[in-house]
Order: structure tokens, then C-alpha cells, then sequence
């Protein structure tokens, strides 16, 4: 990540060193914080709508539109109502990959009950090894984080060898998570170009998220796309973006109030998104 040296007056260091103390955030998030209002530019925010935790559950009634989770982020990943299908949002767009392989841009009108997104603007780029396996690929992956305790957000672009997706089928209100995606919809495609989009969310955080990588695809001609269970390729360049501010917005649907979340999901989660 680029580094900036600058001479300040004593009085302004004195007032971050100040407010560092008071607020227990570092100078260099409060000076990168205020850069960025004052260009305009969006802070490396990571905006979530509802929680992993919630999707074990079965608490898939849509909480946000989609018009609305677009003021928030161009990149990002996540579900529609109903478990309809999986998002992938990349460069303004969001598409949705149904489970029956059809790829389409839903309204702004579209719910969404669970979705991560961010303003893209990565931090560094590198190489990422070729691989001949997911776990392969998300080693690389980890090579290129600089902490176990931020989120990150990850692009890799280009061609991949062989990359097998899912598309989650719609499910009823309340039908645990396992049992909606044991009848989703698998696709495979060999020497396929196209995006990858993903977070990394830490341990810490495995009652809001998919702790680790969680990656969807979508190929360049948008003919094909969904969750990623398995790839190979390489090697490509990955553009990562460390994400230090979270939001979280939390429905007040029936469902969600009266879910039970007290259980960890992780378990559920490893076998509904990485088959395990």
C-alpha cells in the first residue's frame, strides 16, 4: 500500500494523537478517513444486509431492495428472496444467477434478504499461483492479507482452466439452510474468462459471515456464473482491498426478530457454501 510522509503543524498532531486516544482508532485511519470525505471519495466500508447466521435459519424474506444495497457498494456478493438464485455485483452492475443457469440484472425493486458489497478500490495487486483447486486458490489468497482480524475484499480477473459453481434454488420461508442447498444447481465450465468477486471475513465475525473466502464467478460474456465450489487456473492477478469499517444493516422482518441466533452456524455454513 502506498505510503504518504508529511509535515504537520504541532497543533494538528496533537489533536489525532488526541483523538486517537480518545476513540482507541489509529492516526492512519482517522487521517485516510478524512482524505476521503474531503475528496469525495468512499471509505473502505464493507456494508452487509443481515447476517449468515440468519440465512441457516431459513430467515429468507427479502429485507432491503436492491436500489437501496446499490447506494452502498458497486462490488459485492449475496442472495435474493427467497434464496433465489446468487448476486454478483462487479463494476456497478449486479446480475443475478438463477438456478437455472439464466443470468439477468434484477429491478431496483428486487429484494435482497442477505448481501455483502463495497466500493471497489483496491489497496495492492499480485500474482496469485496457479492453482488446481479452491484450496489452493484461497492459500494464495491468504499469502496476500496482512492481518487475520480485518475483512478484505478480492478481484481476480482472467482465465480459469476449469470453475464449478452453484445457484441455490428458491426455498421456503423458515427451510433450514442445509437442506435448501442440498438441491441446488451445479454448473461446470472449462477455459472460462471471466471475474472473480469475494471477501474474507475473520473467525471473529463467524456469526455475521462466511469466515474465510467466500467467492462467486461470472464469466466475461455473462452467460454463466454463481457460487464457487471448485476451480483451477492460473497463475492470475488478484487487486485486494482491506476493509476496516464495518456496517451492518439488520432486518426487522417477523423472521429475523424471532429467529434464534444464539447457535454458532459454522458447521452449517462449511456444509450449505463449501461443501464440506
Amino acid at each position: 500500500m502506498p505510503k504518504l510522509t508529511v509535515e504537520l503543524y504541532q497543533s494538528l498532531h496533537d489533536a489525532l494523537e488526541a483523538r486517537s486516544a480518545e476513540t482507541g482508532e489509529p492516526v492512519a485511519h482517522i487521517v485516510t478517513r478524512a482524505l476521503s470525505e474531503a475528496l469525495g471519495l468512499d471509505h473502505a466500508t464493507l456494508f452487509q444486509v443481515s447476517t449468515t447466521g440468519a440465512l441457516v435459519q431459513g430467515v429468507y424474506r427479502g429485507a432491503m431492495t436492491l436500489g437501496r444495497l446499490k447506494e452502498h457498494g458497486d462490488f459485492g456478493l449475496g442472495t435474493f428472496d427467497g434464496l433465489d438464485g446468487e448476486m454478483v455485483a462487479l463494476d456497478g452492475e449486479f446480475y443475478q444467477v438463477h438456478s437455472s443457469g439464466k443470468i439477468e440484472k434484477p429491478a431496483d425493486g428486487a429484494l435482497v434478504p442477505f448481501a455483502v458489497v463495497t466500493n471497489f478500490r483496491p489497496a495492492r495487486r499480485a500474482e496469485v499461483p496457479a492453482f488446481t483447486s479452491l484450496a489452493e486458490l484461497t492459500a494464495g489468497l491468504d499469502a496476500l492479507r496482512r492481518s487475520d482480524n480485518l475483512f478484505f475484499a478480492v478481484r481476480i480477473d482472467g482465465a480459469f482452466a476449469s470453475m464449478r459453481t452453484r445457484a441455490a434454488c428458491r426455498a421456503g420461508e423458515g427451510v433450514p439452510l442445509v437442506a435448501a442447498t442440498a438441491h441446488q444447481a451445479e454448473f461446470t465450465f472449462d477455459n472460462a474468462r471471466g471475474t472473480i468477486v469475494g471477501f474474507w471475513s475473520p473467525p471473529y465475525a463467524r456469526s455475521l459471515n462466511v469466515t474465510g473466502w467466500h467467492l462467486h464467478f461470472l464469466t466475461d460474456d455473462r452467460k454463466g456464473g454463481g457460487h464457487v465450489l471448485d476451480c483451477s487456473g492460473g497463475p492470475l492477478e488478484a487487486a485486494v482491498q482491506d476493509l476496516d469499517d464495518v456496517r451492518l444493516a439488520i432486518p426487522e422482518t417477523r423472521e429475523f426478530l424471532e429467529a434464534d441466533l444464539t447457535k454458532d452456524p459454522t458447521a452449517a455454513l462449511n456444509i450449505a457454501e463449501k461443501c464440506r
